[in-house]
């Protein structure tokens, strides 16, 4: 194949689990699953907009992870159901570079992000007494623009570089959007060097963050221990609890995809690993933080009670 033909045709996106036997039933419960995911982060967003208790720099902070698990969902499930519905699996080159950068740029993201969560949250229960000084409205807006800033360079990188290699022979990807890793395997050169670089940028934006995630949370933990009041302790262990559980979601599957060699997993797995990061945790985030917070409880009832009242 010439040098044209190996920069230019489409990509064939295989799709989720081809193979698999009722594939269609898995593809409108996916669809549910996207329903649910972007009415509660979108819910999320507007009550903590809308409601002046919830502008603290946790909840501010909140609505802008919110804001990044719906675009994250909305750049791989919609392209999925409309090839799946369509019987059409191609996408241009064009739009697979578009569909890596955005998917990187949320990704990256979210990772600083939930590592300056987890600032925030070391700060309100390891020095409250000047909590409001150090997360004022100022370091909160640069907080989020750092997360936002961040995501988008990496991803503005990594997309240019692996966009530029030439492809040529099957151009089938196995998988239901266009992953970089995926993508990279029907280049005709030789990637191995450039997967060396991303594995050390995988530790700058998922081994670093991690690492300061799990010191912010042994110095809670501390701190926690030292605390007299049973209900500060569980007030505390609530808190932390609901953000702890959205790394484990985020950050397992980051780490086993992007920093582990291909060979230690199949095509398949990834697949599955990438629900998970995705389409799944979008979902879960949400019910994660609004279920065991009365604030945000509360923030509903107060939205929904009168709707019922006047009816």
């Amino acid at each position: 194949m010439n040098s044209e033909n190996g920069t230019s045709a489409d990509f064939i996106l295989l799709g989720l689990f081809p193979e698999l036997h009722y594939l269609g039933i898995l593809i409108t419960s996916i669809l549910l699953i996207y329903f649910i995911a972007f009415t509660g982060n979108a819910v999320l967003v507007l009550l903590i907009w809308a409601d002046t208790r919830l502008h603290t720099p946790m909840y501010i902070l909140l609505s802008h992870l919110s804001l990044i698990d719906l675009a994250l969902i909305s750049t791989t499930v919609p392209k999925m159901v409309i090839n799946f519905f369509s019987r059409k699996k191609s996408i241009s080159r064009v739009a697979c570079g578009t569909q890596i950068f955005f998917f990187f740029a949320l990704g990256g993201s979210e990772c600083l992000l939930l590592t300056l969560m987890a600032y925030d949250r070391y700060v309100a229960v390891c020095n409250p007494l000047r909590y409001s000084i150090i997360m004022n409205s100022k370091v909160c807006l640069w907080m989020a623009l750092a997360s936002w800033g961040g995501g988008i360079l990496n991803s503005l990188i990594n997309t240019i570089y692996t966009m530029h290699f030439p492809f040529c022979g099957s151009r089938e990807i196995h998988h239901f959007f266009c992953e970089m890793p995926a993508v990279l395997k029907l280049s005709c050169e030789d990637t191995s060097l450039y997967e060396t670089v991303v594995s050390v940028i995988c530790i700058v934006f998922v081994l670093l963050p991690l690492g300061l995630i799990m010191s912010s949370y042994l110095l809670i933990f501390l701190a926690v221990l030292q605390m007299k009041s049973p209900e500060g302790r569980r007030k505390a262990l609530a808190t932390c609890s609901s953000h702890l559980a959205v790394v484990s979601l985020y950050y397992g599957p980051a780490m086993i995809i992007y920093m582990t060699p291909h060979s230690f997993h199949t095509s398949e797995q990834d697949e599955i690993l990438s629900m998970i990061n995705t389409i799944f945790t979008p979902m879960l985030n949400p019910l994660i933080y609004s279920l065991r917070n009365k604030e945000v409880l509360a923030a509903l009832r107060k939205v929904v009670s009168p709707r019922f009242i006047l009816k």
